[in-house]
């Protein structure tokens, strides 16, 4: 998954955990309840990675790809 660059909005996130049930791989929720970005977010689809980014209720997952280009939100 080196599309994208993958950061969290912590600001934002309200620790809803819909990034978590989609792309486990790539999202846990931390001691704050706030999304994380993990380690293994590499092995996760992009597509599911994309698709978690939508469904987060505050759209606090930011995908920048390969250019540089933010992609979502």
């Amino acid at each position: 998954m080196a599309k994208y660059k993958i950061t969290v909005d912590r600001n934002l996130c309200i620790g809803a955990g819909t990034c978590v049930a989609i792309a486990p791989q790539a999202f846990a929720l931390d001691n704050e309840a706030k999304a994380i970005v993990l380690d293994s977010a590499s092995n996760e689809d992009e597509n599911t990675v994309l698709e978690s980014a939508k469904a987060c209720p505050v759209a606090a997952i930011i995908l920048v790809d390969d250019a540089g280009k933010q992609t979502y939100p």
